[in-house]
């Protein structure tokens, strides 16, 4: 068996521009988009909100659905989102508890 993973959405703010990625260290990855320390699309679009994550037993699940995800909609996603964080709460300090 691998590596637990994550699958996770970022926000830039409620109904804003969202971010699909897949980590095996969701704290320190989430913590580096919010620090602005990944370059590219989250740093650009101010994408710092920890707003839907997804466990995996191992990267290649993980990757498989992340992979699904990015080819959705978006209105897609936002249910998602909104399935289990209807307020679009950040779940950082959740995560990190």
């Amino acid at each position: 068996m691998g590596k637990v993973s994550y699958v996770y959405i970022m926000a830039s703010r409620r109904y804003g521009t969202l971010y699909t990625g897949v980590t095996s260290d969701l704290i320190r990855r989430v913590w580096q988009h919010r620090e602005g320390l990944v370059e590219g699309f989250t740093r650009e679009y101010n994408v710092k909100q920890l707003v839907w994550f997804e466990q995996h037993a191992d990267i290649y699940s993980a990757i498989t659905r992340e992979k699904q995800i990015k080819k959705w909609e978006r209105e897609w996603k936002i249910r998602l989102i909104q399935k289990t964080n209807p307020l679009w709460r950040d779940l950082f300090s959740d995560i990190c508890a």
